[in-house]
């Protein structure tokens, strides 16, 4: 029988081998060194393992996880988490463009700062993140949380559907039918879970939040010139 833990050194494994080995569900804990920036890194959980990687990974990590706890100790390349599931993915660095993208649920953590398309097409998922994110983040966001801690950039929002933003820093712009919303008890509560759950320690009331104006959800001549 195969331990319950691991070791996998990915200067000497190939990818392959560590995602093959995370997918039979037999490890309970594994720890992966000198990643080195390498694609698809522990893609495709569908089992309750932990598994901490310490260094940069590339793109797509922890792609369509469900159910896995994933912490990379470093910074992510494009698509961390995208089509995510259900669980926990956590990145103390940076996360480049694209993270979280079309994700479905479970939590990302990001706690330095997301480039451009941060949480894009989210459905369902919860993002926080420490820092700032990119612009055209949430665009066509159906159904989920992104929590800024720091400034979004431009666009933010754009033909958003039903997911809630909240920002504590500047936002640059709005997108296409995103608008300020009024922050009630509820939404104060909301944020501070998020945040207590990504252990940041800022006051939910600096935040403001963001949503769909529900102009765009039907072709209307009238408003033609948002299409």
């Amino acid at each position: 029988m195969a331990p319950l833990t691991s070791r996998i050194d990915l200067a000497t494994s190939p990818v392959r081998d560590l995602n093959a080995k995370l997918h039979t569900g037999s490890l309970e804990a594994v720890e992966v060194l000198n990643p080195q920036g390498k694609h698809a890194v522990a893609v495709g959980l569908r089992h309750p393992v932990t598994v901490d990687i310490h260094g940069h990974v590339g793109y797509y990590c922890a792609g369509m996880n469900d159910g896995g706890t994933v912490t990379v100790h470093g910074s992510a390349g494009t698509g961390l988490a995208e089509n995510m599931m259900s669980g926990t993915v956590r990145v103390t660095g940076d996360a480049s463009q694209s993270a979280g993208a079309t994700a479905h649920g479970g939590l990302i953590l990001i706690e330095g700062s997301a480039s451009m398309r941060c949480g894009i097409s989210m459905k369902g998922v919860d993002i926080v993140v420490g820092g700032d994110i990119g612009p055209m983040s949430a665009f066509m966001a159906q159904a989920g949380r992104l929590v800024v801690c720091g400034d979004a950039g431009e666009a933010l929002g754009d033909s958003i559907y039903e997911a809630r933003l909240y920002v504590r820093g500047r936002v640059a712009s709005l997108g296409a039918d995103c608008v300020e919303k009024e922050m009630r008890p509820e939404h104060l509560a909301e944020v501070a879970e998020l945040l207590a759950s990504a252990d940041l320690a800022h006051d939910p009331s600096e935040f403001r939040r963001y949503g769909s104006a529900r102009a765009l959800y039907h072709f209307a001549a009238g408003n033609s010139a948002a299409y």
